[in-house]
């Protein structure tokens, strides 16, 4: 089985960790992967990530956070670009999500980022995915 969208992949199993209330996920690891799990956890979407190298693929593993009544933290994370449709955008045109409450993931020549961080650095790429 060919996987044409591993970022896509990493977010559908996400959403339904989230929606079967698992405290934490495994998925096979990557740099895009890894650098997503970063933001997120920066931005207190998920308690932690971490890349364990087993025994031949590096698995990436990733504690979700609920809130004091059980409620998932992230309301929603979408894929904004497909490989079949990429999305770009220039420093100007950055997306905000839910007026600055959500973030969206963006993949600069800067590496990847928060929605906010590219507009202050004045990049702009290709929007990943929409979190909040």
């Amino acid at each position: 089985m060919s996987m044409t969208d591993p970022v896509a992949d990493m977010l559908t199993r996400i959403r339904n960790a989230l929606q079967a209330r698992h405290s934490e996920i495994k998925l096979p690891s990557s740099t895009l992967k890894v650098e997503i799990a970063r933001i997120l956890k920066e931005e207190g979407y998920i308690k932690d990530y971490r890349v364990s190298t087993g025994d031949d693929r590096p698995q990436l593993g990733l504690l979700l956070k609920y809130s004091a009544d059980k409620k998932a933290i992230i309301t929603s994370i979408k894929r904004v670009s497909k490989p079949g449709l990429r999305k770009y955008v220039n420093s100007q045109k950055v997306p905000r999500v839910l007026n600055g409450l959500g973030i969206a993931i963006v993949s600069t020549s800067r590496g990847v980022m928060t929605d906010k961080k590219a507009r202050e650095t004045g990049v702009g790429g290709e929007v990943l995915c929409t979190v909040y």
